[in-house]
């Protein structure tokens, strides 16, 4: 086995880390007014300029901004889409873990246009990351265009501009192929698709909740994976595609549960990308058999390091684990990474810096263990 030099890199994360206090401290000032955007900018460049350097003094290959000119992994980025207003609604996600229960809040979003690409989203984000890694790739986060859909269904979408469901659809992913296609023409050649709802509908839960709503559950995940390579099918060449799968994050709660099997034998042979982010850090995420159905070629990057709580995880319990999968996909079409981001939304999870940094060392310690 050897190290790979293309990604997904055999020690690789998922993109958002915790935000240091005094970026915290000038967003608070900045929705206070006592500081401008030119001067909340230059506290995040610095501290993005510190996180890329924490990455590569790491040993990752892979370098992002730590999401944290973003409030939210997703909302960000929809809401700059053309055509998406936000609305007086609130939506709430129920989220649990272990000591109860929490909700995430947003203003719910509505499909009040026709869905356009406007201006280039994050693009001053990239370029400021790839302006300042030395040793890593750059690597950008947005979220999928399943996002999009997922929360609201054809309820969000007003009729009156798309009285056929599939105008929608063609326009959304056309805005999102105009997107990769910018990214490219700036230099990306690193972009994961965030995408919880194709991790979300391995959960019976879910599947009803979207049977309620009027809408083919069973099959969600075929629309979703049909629009994703739309999005995808004129994309740069040299550009590497991952995406991320996860049932929830927000402040080391979680949403939803059960193993990949619904979808795992379309999401891997269907899905035109090249790699797939899984979260595998506890029980919830099911057992590894879903793999069998990894085709030659694709990668899958074992989310094994948790981010929902500090405590460390040891190189002998990561080894043994990373062993059972090869049981049902080649360990060569293996890598390692932690199973969420650390920050997916601004508040960030329930972890030290120094617990943070651990777990990313011991992810680059492991992966040279195991792959050389």
């Amino acid at each position: 086995m050897t190290m790979r030099f293309t990604p997904p890199f055999r020690a690789d994360h998922v993109g958002s880390l915790l935000r240091p206090a005094n970026l915290l401290a000038a967003r608070a000032d900045f929705r206070e007014g006592r500081l401008d955007a030119e001067g909340l900018r230059a506290v995040e460049d610095a501290a993005i300029v510190d996180a890329i350097k924490l990455q590569e003094e790491i040993g990752l290959k892979s370098a992002t901004d730590g999401e944290f000119r973003r409030t939210s992994w997703h909302m960000d980025f929809i809401y700059q889409l053309g055509g998406i207003s936000k609305t007086d609604e609130q939506l709430q996600v129920a989220f649990k873990n272990a000591e109860g229960t929490t909700s995430f809040t947003s203003a719910a979003l509505k499909v009040s246009d026709h869905v356009r690409l406007d201006n280039t989203i994050f693009a001053d984000a990239f370029t400021f990351l790839k302006g300042h890694v030395t040793s890593a790739t750059p690597k950008l986060t947005i979220p999928s265009p399943s996002m999009v859909h997922y929360r609201g269904g054809a309820a969000s979408i007003d009729p009156a501009i798309y009285p056929d469901v599939e105008g929608f659809w063609h326009d959304l992913s056309a805005a999102y192929a105009e997107e990769v296609r910018r990214l490219g023409e700036l230099g990306c050649t690193y972009l994961q698709l965030d995408d919880t709802s194709l991790a979300y509908l391995n959960d019976p839960a879910q599947r009803a909740m979207i049977a309620e709503r009027g809408e083919d559950a069973d099959h969600q995940h075929l629309r979703y994976i049909k629009q994703i390579n739309a999005a995808l099918a004129g994309r740069p060449e040299g550009m590497f595609i991952t995406t991320h799968s996860c049932r929830g994050n927000f402040q080391s709660y979680w949403a939803a549960e059960g193993g990949y099997d619904f979808v795992a034998e379309a999401l891997f042979n269907e899905l035109d990308v090249d790699g797939f982010f899984l979260e595998y850090d506890d029980a919830r995420s099911g057992g590894f058999e879903p793999l069998r159905f990894l085709p030659p070629g694709k990668m899958v990057v074992l989310g094994l390091v948790t981010t929902k709580t500090g405590a460390l995880e040891s190189k002998d319990q990561l080894k043994r684990r990373i062993d059972e999968a090869s049981h049902f996909a080649p360990l060569d079409q293996l890598c390692l990474s932690p199973q969420c981001g650390f920050s997916s939304t601004v508040e960030g999870n329930s972890l030290t810096f120094d617990e943070q940094k651990a777990k990313l060392r011991l992810v680059v310690e492991v992966a040279e263990e195991v792959w050389g």
